[in-house]
Parts: structure tokens; sequence; C-alpha cells
């Protein structure tokens, strides 16, 4: 009897002293999110004279628009020929102050078709800071050009290259011949007093293969 009561003291000991667990929970700080300024301007604007004609080409700017850090403008232009135009100089002004940088997003592309002009129309994006006075903005396209499909070069602009050297009084003779089965215009003579290299840089100048405008067009996004 005496041993049966000393175990249960042992037991209801042993029992009393075990502590029970505790569970720690970690101390979790809200998680960032990204901050959204309710301040940055969101507005757009349908343009008053969104036509622009210039070195015979229309430029259409129907729309602008700012989104926060965005000024987007909407350009529509007509296709001097089938090569791959695109807009190659651009800008935009905002209260005395240039930005040259740019975006362009490809919208539509119809090309030339039945004598009828294709078109091509894009986004412009430029990057301007928040607090940016948008009142009185400018968007001037300096000029659009062309990258020459294969075969171009001879049916679309060795005319117009050799009309233009010959006016000018410069002796390069341009040919063309079959290069692989490609029509492939060619340097066939030069001046003497002139290189192959400096040839070249004449023939393949960018203004044979651009179109200078400026088509201008201003705008007011402020809210």
């Amino acid at each position: 009897m005496k041993k049966l009561i000393l175990l249960l003291a042992v037991i209801i000991t042993a029992c009393s002293s075990s502590k029970t667990p505790v569970i720690v929970l970690p101390n979790l700080s809200p998680v960032a999110t990204a901050y959204i300024d309710p301040s940055y301007p969101t507005a757009q604007v349908e343009l008053a004279a969104p036509k622009q004609v210039a070195s015979g080409i229309e430029v259409r700017m129907d729309r602008a628009s700012v989104d926060g850090k965005k000024v987007n403008a909407d350009v529509c232009f007509t296709l001097p020929d089938t090569s791959d135009w695109g807009i190659s100089s651009a800008n935009l002004t905002y209260g005395g102050t240039l930005v040259q940088d740019y975006e362009t997003t490809l919208v539509s592309l119809q090309e030339p078709a039945n004598g009828v002009p294709g078109s091509r129309c894009d986004t412009l994006t430029f990057m301007v800071p928040p607090d940016a006075d948008l009142s009185n903005v400018t968007i001037v396209i300096d000029a659009i050009a062309a990258t020459p499909r294969e075969g171009e070069y001879c049916s679309v602009y060795m005319p117009k290259i050799q009309e233009a050297l010959l006016a000018r009084g410069i002796g390069i003779t341009l040919d063309c011949v079959n290069v692989n089965d490609v029509p492939t215009m060619q340097i066939t003579s030069i001046p003497p007093d002139m290189t192959q290299a400096q040839a070249e840089e004449i023939v393949y100048s960018p203004e044979f293969y651009s179109v200078k405008g400026p088509w201008s067009f201003s705008f007011n996004l402020a809210q």
C-alpha cells in the first residue's frame, strides 16, 4: 500500500512540474505596397488642328493624352511609296523644356493599293515629370524615313537619286544589276577626284530615303 501511495505521489509531482509549451508568434510588419500618387495627371484632348501638310505628306494627330509620366500622341501619315516608312525624328516641348527621346508603337499599317496611297499610324510616347506644366505642349515631327525593301533601290530610289545627281552636276552614274537573282543598285562610275567611299556617302545619304517636315501640333493637357 505504501509503495502504491509513493508511486502516485511521484506521478502527481511529475505532472505538476511539467510546463505547457508556449507558442510565440513572430511580429510581422505590414507588407509594403506600391504607392500611386493620386495627383498624377490623367487627361486626353482632341486636337483643334489635327492635320498638317509638308513636303507633300499629310500627317494627322487626332488626339493626345497624359497618363502619369507618359505623354502619348496618336499620329498617322500617308506613305510616299511602298517602302517601310516610319517617324525618324520628333520632339516634345513644354514650359521651355525640350524632350527628344520617345518610343514608337505601331497601331496600324495600310499598304498602297490600286493607286490609293497607304497610311501608317503610330503612338508616340514621351516621358515627362508628373508635375510638368502641360498647359502648352507642342509635338514636332521633323522627318519620316524609309528602310527600302529588297529590290526597291532599283525600282523606287535609283531613278530619283540619278535625277538629283544630274541636277547637281555630280558625275556619279548608277545602274541596276542582277546579283543572285536580285536587282541591285550599284555605282558604275564616279568622277576622278572622288573616292568610292565618298560616292557611296552621297548615293546612300538619308536625304534620298527620308521626307522632312516639320509637322507641328500644339495642345493643352493641363487638368
